[in-house]
């Protein structure tokens, strides 16, 4: 069985000779299969497709690494780059915009201030 954490120390040429072996594994297993093979064999086809997905993935992973290291620093991002988050906080202004008051707020705040009432007991 393939672990993921050997996978990611990996080249991207190393994972893909690795994933045309498994594939190649496979496709003889389904044949043997058909063919009427062992019980053996045929349980082995399950891993096989797992080890698969676990190259594939480490695949995309790192992929997904390197461009968002291209994307880094840039104004627009692709959108599946992303974070996910939700919709809500997506759409939610900016610390910055949130603060952000006009020119005549500003004037209303600078010369009428808050209000300080003391009440006489």
């Amino acid at each position: 069985m393939v672990k993921a954490f050997e996978l990611q120390s990996k080249s991207k040429a190393d994972l893909t000779s690795q994933l045309e072996e498994l594939k190649t594994e496979l496709l003889q297993l389904r044949v043997q299969k058909v063919a009427g093979g062992n019980s053996s064999k045929l349980t082995k086809i399950n891993t096989v497709r797992k080890n698969i997905a676990r190259v594939l993935t480490v695949i995309n992973q790192k992929q997904r690494a390197n461009l968002r290291e291209f994307y880094k620093g840039k104004k627009h991002i692709p959108l599946d780059l992303r974070a996910k988050k939700t919709r809500a906080i997506r759409r939610k202004l900016t610390k910055h915009e949130a603060k952000a008051v006009t020119e005549r707020q500003h004037k209303k705040n600078i010369h009428f201030g808050n209000r300080k009432f003391v009440l006489k007991a």
